[in-house]
């Protein structure tokens, strides 16, 4: 730690941050290679395209739901003690989906174990690079690096999944993550806890049930659009109603003394509420895109799992781009200009993607579009993080990296959700256009959110980490 005080980085970082960040990666690889196998995935397991999809949204799905306990969890624990154990069981997890021999047995072991491994992973990833990078010019290059991963692992799982799908079989590519953890766990050797766990911390485990129920029951009612609206609208009200009882009781808790699940004052903050909304929109966004685009061009225009993974090169060549350039464009603009240009140029970028797909019939047709996304989405997926996860102290990065990922992988679920529910209704061409016009509209919500955020410096003229939250 000494290390650490001297140049701001700590002891034997680099190995950290690779570990820290291909956490990141497998993780999101996870939510989004399985959008080329869904062919493969149907046709071995004699399912359909819809019940690949349900796998696919449970598992983003449990991941959103299980983040806030997850990142409560790290408190009472410890950060590297949950790291390793989520990545034990998002092993098992893999393990089991490559030797499934139907859909419930892959939804346990993919939506299941691996959406509660991840739970328990990713929140200590953001706790430890925010407080093992105390500055925000070295913060924000850690999480360009951290988020370049994770977008990367979205972008590049339908072109990691296909050529290992092609190369051998889809139970190969969950081997491949199976073999990545193992690769994190020898990396994480180094890691050190900045912060002791407090075994005595108490947990609120209703909280963390209704939370769970809660959200469960919104996604699910968005994935019933399809075949019965009463149904969609029953799930709706009452994940809404459970939801409701759920920030009455946390509330309630905290006017007691005692310590919810939730503390409501981590939404007193304007700046990370913003942040929170966006980060959402974009998650939605990334993973709406994958999924649609991906069962357009196999369902649609009969592309096998490479070819679609091919096609999407040029997303995740955009993302990459741009993420690892995110130190340097936070030091030359605000994170409020970074994140309006970014949604933007994503918006942009669904224009023309679907008025080139809807007129050309190549597959070059997919590539200005794929590109301007994949740009727009490594320029803002950093600076929103770090408007949020900046906004706190120590003290509550627990808390707020639990609801950040939850907020994200919330927007994956409804992004996959909303889109793939337009386009299962009817897997034509109007369709596609419609779910990408959709996701277009709600990116517009996330340019209007990230327009209210304060206008401030570039992060090298900010003073501290309180000055970040109020003037990012």
């Amino acid at each position: 730690m000494a290390e650490t005080a001297r140049t701001g980085q700590p002891a034997g970082h680099g190995r950290v941050l690779a570990a820290l960040a291909l956490a990141q990666f497998i993780c999101s690889f996870a939510g989004s290679n399985m959008n080329v196998m869904i062919n493969d995935i149907s046709r071995d397991l004699g399912t359909t395209v819809q019940g690949v999809q349900v796998a696919i949204t449970v598992f983003l799905l449990v991941m959103a739901a299980l983040m806030i306990p997850g990142g409560k969890l790290t408190d009472r624990y410890g950060r590297k003690r949950c790291f390793l154990t989520g990545l034990v069981v998002y092993a098992a997890g893999a393990l089991l989906s490559a030797g499934a021999p139907g859909l419930g047995v892959l939804i346990l072991g993919n939506s299941i174990l691996e959406g509660v491994g991840t739970a328990l992973l990713i929140p200590p990833v953001y706790i430890l690079t925010t407080l093992l990078y105390p500055d925000l010019t070295s913060r924000a290059r850690a999480f360009g690096v951290v988020m370049a991963l994770g977008g990367i692992g979205a972008a590049a799982g339908p072109l990691i999944g296909g050529l290992i799908t092609t190369a051998i079989s889809w139970r190969a590519a969950f081997v491949f993550q199976a073999l990545v953890i193992a690769v994190i766990v020898a990396l994480s050797r180094r890691i050190e806890d900045p912060l002791p766990p407090d075994p005595a911390r108490p947990f609120d485990t209703a909280g963390a049930v209704l939370s769970a129920v809660g959200l469960v029951l919104v996604v699910m009612g968005i994935l019933a659009a399809d075949n019965n609206v009463w149904l969609t609208v029953a799930l709706l009200a009452l994940g809404a109603l459970v939801l409701w009882w759920f920030f009455r009781s946390a509330r309630a808790k905290e006017a007691s003394g005692r310590e919810p699940l939730l503390s409501l004052s981590l939404f007193h903050d304007r700046t990370s509420n913003l942040g929170l909304v966006t980060q959402n929109i974009q998650w939605l966004l990334l993973m709406g895109t994958s999924f649609t685009v991906a069962a357009y061009l196999q369902v649609v225009r009969g592309y096998d799992a490479i070819q679609t993974g091919v096609v999407f090169t040029a997303a995740t060549l955009g993302l990459l781009a741009t993420s690892l350039a995110a130190e340097r464009l936070a030091a030359r603009h605000s994170q409020r200009t970074l994140v309006m240009t970014g949604f933007a140029v994503v918006i942009t970028g669904v224009v023309v993607l679907v008025v080139l797909a809807g007129n050309l019939a190549t597959a070059w047709a997919f590539v200005p579009g794929l590109l301007l996304i994949g740009l727009g989405l490594g320029v803002m997926l950093t600076p929103s993080v770090n408007v949020v996860q900046s906004s706190f102290p120590e003290e509550r990065q627990g808390e707020i990296s639990g609801l950040s990922r939850s907020v994200s992988n919330l927007g994956s679920s409804f992004g996959t959700a909303i889109a793939g529910t337009i386009l299962v209704a009817g897997l034509t061409k109007g369709a596609y256009a419609a779910a990408m016009l959709t996701l277009a509209v709600i990116g517009l919500a996330g340019l209007a959110a990230a327009a209210l955020l304060p206008r401030g410096p570039a992060l090298h003229r900010a003073g501290s980490v309180g000055s970040s939250s109020r003037s990012s």
